[in-house]
């Protein structure tokens, strides 16, 4: 089934719980799509990757700063490397001028001048050849080729003029003004001697000289002679240390372009939720202390349980019109935070006054009995062979929290997760409690959730910041949806903490997750009672 684009950023689509033959409009990215594949889930296979423009570059370069400061470090080290490696450079420079043998009528100077523009041209790329260079390799004593040394010789004729311009770059600087001398000498001679016209009453054989009235119609002099140069050309420092952060801030910004669009993780949960047209629930801040102290209510007034606050609030007024009694937490794959979410999610609900219940219902990996150190020998195995009742084996955490283990780890657990026997116990549960809460084992390693999740009211999708890829992400939702799970929203856990002040993007209010202590004071007996009792720090 394909669709039909009826606006930019539309589509015709069923809403969320219609039929296939309803019509709806959803936002998507654009108007290309491929058939569907969750009705809750209209994945844009096509623009799965994010384009990043200036604010989004800055963003990823703030977040994997580590890498552009290698990058950096290795380009300003590679420049003083090459800075310290390299020989110096000297280069001496001669000038020359192409001159013209005419007579004083102006006519003449004229065509002279235009002469000598034309040929200076030819002229400069005869200072090379080895007419020039093996002569002064000999006159010089070089131990090097003439084809060498015409490779450290440059010659520029400028345009519109009849100079030369030749520099010879050497390790020292007081060859190079030699070599550069003698190199301009020698190519004077050659260009006279190959301007002079041959006699007319025969050939000239080579080494021949001609005769007197033979002379060269050009001259070149030397208007500027060479000197032995005071500093080298190369290296520059300041320019290879310049070249290095450059490169090295080049090399950076593209490993993390690259990096960027390779990881398909999700970084924010409005991501996430344009991905899976799901409702965000909640975000969770990771904590390093997490690993030590999983559950939020030793210290209430922490950003982790101000988020479980939240999730608890948003869970209850998302579902205003049909509350879910039993809801399943699921993750895609091990690690996401879906054991720590289930935990800190069923404490949030006792201390808000809810009566919950949490069922550990991962049969392969159980949790939830260690985390708050409780028996895990007895539990929901227990219950699903018959061995016990479920008042029998619950066991209590503080007020208003019951939590039933999982008790032993069985040989099959997706087929008794799935049994009409783990049914009827969800709805005993659920007679007793208010809410039940159930952990459950990741979604993509093992099929024990699909069964168990089609037999709640609900499910919560936990997803990891920066971890969970979005393949990965799919394949858990339509696995969910193929079996005619409702998932309720996402929780997207072990985000990183917003940066700025010290409140993150709240300002002041941040403060308020730190609840003040309050003051005792002895009443004054000349003090009235107040009517109406005064706010903290009021006076």
């Amino acid at each position: 089934m394909t669709g039909r684009c009826a606006s930019p950023g539309s589509f015709d689509l069923p809403p969320w719980g219609a039929s296939p033959n309803s019509r709806g409009r959803v936002p998507i990215f654009g108007c290309t799509y491929r058939d569907r594949v969750s009705h809750f889930g209209w994945f844009t296979r096509f623009y799965e990757g994010c384009s990043l423009d200036l604010r989004g570059l800055l963003k990823a370069l703030s977040r994997r700063w580590p890498t552009l400061g290698v990058c950096l470090v290795l380009g300003i080290g590679a420049a003083l490397a090459v800075t310290g490696l390299s020989t110096p450079i000297y280069e001496a420079r001669t000038q020359l001028f192409v001159a013209t043998r005419t007579g004083d009528d102006t006519t003449q100077l004229n065509e002279g001048q235009s002469f000598s523009q034309a040929r200076v041209q030819s002229y400069a790329e005869i200072v090379t050849t080895r007419q020039v260079t093996a002569p002064v390799v000999k006159q010089l004593g070089l131990r090097i080729t003439p084809e060498r040394l015409a490779s450290q010789i440059t010659a520029i004729a400028p345009l519109n003029t009849v100079l030369i311009n030749i520099s010879v770059k050497d390790t020292n600087p007081r060859r190079a003004a030699r070599v550069a001398n003698a190199v301009a000498q020698r190519f004077s001679d050659v260009v006279e001697r190959l301007e002079t016209p041959r006699q007319a009453s025969g050939r000239r054989w080579p080494g021949q000289r001609p005769k007197d009235d033979a002379t060269s119609p050009v001259s070149l002099g030397i208007t500027q002679e060479a000197v032995a140069p005071v500093g080298p050309v190369s290296p520059r420092p300041l320019l290879d240390l310049a070249a290095g952060v450059l490169g090295g801030l080049l090399l950076g910004t593209g490993l993390v372009v690259l990096r960027e669009t390779l990881d398909t993780s999700f970084k924010t949960n409005e991501a996430l939720g344009e991905f899976l047209k799901l409702p965000g629930l909640g975000t969770i801040p990771y904590d390093k202390n997490t690993p030590k102290q999983t559950l939020v209510s030793v210290d209430g007034g922490s950003k982790r349980a101000e988020a479980f606050r939240k999730l608890r609030t948003n869970l209850q007024f998302s579902q205003v019109d049909d509350p879910p009694r039993i809801i399943v937490v699921a993750s895609s794959l091990p690690g996401e935070g879906k054991t720590n979410t289930s935990t800190n999610l069923a404490l949030s609900l006792a201390e808000a006054g809810v009566s919950t219940c949490l069922v550990d219902a991962d049969l392969r990996r159980p949790s939830v009995a260690p985390t708050f150190g409780l028996v895990r020998d007895a539990g929901l195995t227990t219950v699903l062979i018959g061995q016990a009742r479920i008042k029998d084996v619950m066991q209590q955490v503080g007020d208003g929290l019951s939590v039933l283990a999982s008790g032993a780890v069985p040989p099959n657990p997706t087929e008794l997760l799935s049994s009409a026997r783990m049914a009827e116990v969800l709805r005993e549960l659920a007679d007793t409690y208010e809410v039940v809460i159930v952990d459950t084992a990741p979604l993509l390693p093992v099929a024990d959730t699909i069964g168990l999740a089609s037999l709640a009211q609900g499910t919560l999708l936990v997803v990891r910041a920066g971890k969970t890829r979005r393949e990965q992400v799919r394949t858990a939702a339509e696995s969910l949806e193929r079996v005619g799970v409702r998932v309720l929203g996402t929780v997207f856990s072990m985000a990183p903490a917003p940066k700025g002040n010290r409140y993150g993007q709240y300002g002041s209010y941040g403060r308020y997750g730190a609840l003040p202590t309050p003051r005792t004071s002895a009443p004054r007996e000349d003090a009235a009672e107040p009517l109406v009792a005064g706010l903290p720090g009021e006076k």
